[in-house]
């Protein structure tokens, strides 16, 4: 079988963030949360619908000024409290899915090592775009626990 083009190159992501593994974990698995982290960029704000189980469905629908971008997928991987897997399909992966896997690993001081992998994209050029929006998504997720 041959590989898709762009299989095989991509995303990782490492965070250490100031919260429990378990609470990192429930934040990602909690869509009412997950409206308030999941904003990249300009986004200002996200319906998100979650069946977090695996087979579950995914629909993330982000808002900016420059328009709405749906997101949706479904969960591969649901492995409490140590990992959570999902396809992500949008119209910057020509609509194939990619892989998202998250993993939460506890820290000596308490504190949770988060590593996501987003991978299997169709095409390099939506990677870059991916990386600053991931890594957005971290840092915000890293404020809603601390608040």
């Amino acid at each position: 079988m041959m590989a898709r083009p762009g299989q095989g190159e991509a995303i990782v992501l490492r965070r250490r963030i100031p919260a429990s593994r378990d609470e990192v974990f429930a934040a990602w698995i909690d869509g009412d949360g997950r409206r308030a982290w999941m904003c990249p960029g300009d986004i200002t704000s996200a319906d998100v619908q979650l069946d977090p189980r695996v087979g579950g469905a995914l629909r993330i629908l982000m808002h900016g000024p420059n328009g709405s971008y749906e997101h949706w997928g479904e969960f591969t991987a649901f492995e409490r409290p140590s990992k959570l897997a999902f396809t992500w399909c949008a119209k910057a992966t020509d609509f194939l899915p990619t892989l998202v896997t998250v993993e939460f690993r506890e820290a000596p001081d308490g504190q949770c090592d988060l590593r996501l992998t987003h991978e299997r994209f169709p095409r390099p050029e939506p990677r870059d775009q991916y990386r600053g929006g991931w890594a957005q998504i971290l840092i915000r997720l890293e404020i809603f626990l601390r608040s």
